[in-house]
């Protein structure tokens, strides 16, 4: 097997709201971001205790947030289309899987998510596009 390396991002609450509702309606109260990213495993496996070494996540993070902050969305999908480009930023990002989940759907049980894979080269249209 190859070496591999992700970084892996779990139960991210993000402050955002999300969706038109009714009085009637269920209202989520959560989402949730899980996010995967694959870089080179010469990121991770690393001779030194530097940041120079590595891939610092934390701005991806901090810019996260600030979108989930941004505005109101009508959609989830467009949240996660703006988290998909934020990803694309970074060059040392090879492959990302983002899943974003809210809850609850039903009487106040249950859990939707919403799941997008991108490659190498979804990855770079999207830096194409950015440019």
């Amino acid at each position: 097997m190859p070496r591999q390396a992700r970084i892996e991002l779990r139960a991210l609450h993000l402050p955002t709201s999300i969706g038109t509702y009714g009085p009637d309606d269920v209202v989520p109260d959560a989402h949730i971001l899980d996010l995967d990213l694959t870089i080179s495993p010469d990121l991770v496996q690393v001779a030194s205790d530097d940041m120079a070494h590595v891939f610092d996540y934390d701005p991806l993070i901090a810019a996260i947030a600030a979108i989930a902050r941004s505005r109101k969305f009508e959609t989830q999908e467009y949240l996660m289309t703006l988290i998909a480009q934020a990803c694309s930023a970074y060059r040392e990002i090879t492959a990302a899987e983002i899943c974003l989940t809210k809850s609850p759907v039903l009487a106040g049980t249950g859990s939707l998510g919403v799941r997008l894979t991108l490659g190498a080269e979804d990855l770079a249209a999207l830096r194409c596009a950015a440019t």
